[in-house]
């Protein structure tokens, strides 16, 4: 029995030194993270959502495409809050590929997790920035294309979003949103380094480096397929990610997790379905597994 003990109090201590070793290495972006987003969302939100809704009656040719897969990835909102703003702005005659660009990258991007990928290093977080960004312009050509003369959307469930920063004090403001920021991402944040700790100790190097780094495109699809299903918060990943890496995972095979995981969120994929139906749903699923799976290929 002693020894029992003995052996699990010495685990213990090792997770613990892996989880605290993780946590002191990206502790900061998390928290750079929390502070960018807080502030694009309290001083900026209606900045960008308002160059959005002014680009209903411009022409801007493919340059529109352009311009709202830039707007998708400064947006601070979540899906549930992208979709009713989306909502309103089709309302106002934003053509449906313009949105389709906003949507896309809105999904898979944000200024607080552009602070938290800096945590993977300069590569890859310029890997994550243009992947986004190309994804949004192609879905809004391709919905362009095959779309030109029909809707894509159907955004008749979906109202004006609700404006939780209503205090009349911007500090009081953006201290609330920084404490809701702190209290939806802190956990998954965590559970993201102990997760990562358990695979330091007990996962040998050789097999995440068989799984996705071993034959580039065997590891770019096990990627890809994997970031579906585990993929639930932004921050969580990082951790994980970062250790993959490390551990041999392909900057290619990141790419792709990169863009499955956050397009095919379990909540994201709920409010989707509401609003493209089942045929257009699964053009999305297909989609984004191909993109993932090309750029992951491309990405050295």
């Amino acid at each position: 029995m002693n020894d029992f003990f003995s052996s699990a109090q010495r685990e213990l201590t090792y997770l613990w030194y892996y989880f605290d070793v993780q946590f002191r290495q990206i502790a900061l972006y998390w928290a750079v993270g929390i502070l960018v987003g807080s502030a694009v969302s309290v001083f900026a939100k209606d900045g960008i959502h308002g160059l959005l809704r002014r680009m209903g009656g411009a022409r801007f040719g493919a340059a529109g495409w352009i311009l709202a897969a830039l707007l998708g990835i400064a947006s601070p909102l979540c899906l549930y809050g992208t979709v009713p703003l989306a909502a309103s702005v089709s309302r106002g005659g934003l053509r449906d590929d313009r949105l389709a660009a906003f949507m896309m990258t809105s999904i898979l991007l944000n200024p607080q997790l552009i602070a938290y990928s800096a945590a993977l290093g300069a590569k890859a977080l310029a890997v994550r920035i243009v992947s986004c960004f190309l994804c949004g312009v192609a879905a809004g050509a391709l919905v362009r294309l095959f779309y030109r003369d029909k809707p894509f959307f159907d955004f008749t469930k979906f109202d004006e979003p609700a404006n939780r920063d209503v205090d009349p004090n911007v500090w009081l403001r953006l201290l609330k949103n920084i404490g809701r920021n702190i209290r939806a991402t802190g956990p998954m944040f965590l559970l993201g380094i102990a997760l990562s700790a358990l695979f330091q100790r007990y996962v040998p190097q050789d097999v995440l480096t068989k799984l996705f780094g071993g034959s580039e495109a065997w590891g770019v699809l096990m990627a890809a397929t994997v970031g579906v299903p585990l993929y639930a918060c932004g921050g969580g990943t990082i951790p994980l990610l970062r250790q993959w890496l490390a551990e041999g995972m392909s900057l290619g095979s990141a790419a792709a997790f990169m863009l499955t995981g956050p397009a095919t969120k379990i909540t994201n994929l709920g409010a989707l379905k509401i609003v493209l139906g089942a045929k257009r749903f699964l053009l999305y699923i297909s989609f984004v597994m191909a993109f993932s799976l090309l750029t992951g290929l491309l990405v050295k």
